[in-house]
């Protein structure tokens, strides 16, 4: 299964992930430094944060069109795996 993405809905994500491997790498070589774990941690938890923010750009648009359309062509099932994924989300 595809979901069609618009382009700047797309580019946005790809600004967003590629910042958030940028964050990963520079975590990395933290470490390999021997940084302070206090600011390690600290930079996982923002890339937590950027990822939790693109996790939840991707869910609204998931409802406001995968979702919404599967609904109109009477697949209720969506709705089960909506709430399976949300459960994920927000444990």
């Amino acid at each position: 299964m595809q979901t069609k993405r618009n382009d700047d809905f797309k580019q946005n994500l790809t600004k967003r992930l590629n910042r958030i491997e940028g964050q990963v790498r520079g975590v990395k070589k933290m470490i390999e430094n021997d940084a302070y774990c206090n600011d390690v941690m600290n930079q996982i938890l923002s890339i937590k944060s950027a990822l939790d923010s693109v996790n939840k750009l991707i869910l609204e648009s998931h409802i406001n069109t995968c979702v919404v359309d599967k609904i109109k062509n009477d697949d209720t099932k969506v709705l089960d795996e909506l709430m399976n994924t949300i459960s994920k989300i927000i444990k």
